[in-house]
């Protein structure tokens, strides 16, 4: 289903979830099922914001390292080197 984009297949799978005896794996159903329309979306269509979400990832880990110690110009040049 997730190599292969089949995401008309989830509703199936998740039935089959709730029909086992993982209550683990009952929360994650109900989770994805709380926003079906876009897991569905996002199991199917060819688009991924992964790099962006990296990009974004890799800001706020040196904002973390940076707290208290510096002001915006050092952010930005840490930003730009690396």
């Amino acid at each position: 289903m997730l190599t292969e984009r089949q995401g008309h297949r989830l509703p199936q799978w998740l039935d089959a979830v709730r029909s086992d005896d993982l209550p683990s794996l009952h929360t994650l159903a109900a989770g994805i099922d709380r926003d079906r329309d876009a897991v569905i979306a996002g199991l199917t269509l060819p688009w991924s914001s992964g790099a962006v979400e990296g990009h974004v990832n890799r800001i706020k880990m040196l904002k973390r390292q940076m707290f208290g110690l510096a002001g915006f110009q050092l952010l930005r040049k840490r930003v730009l080197l690396s």
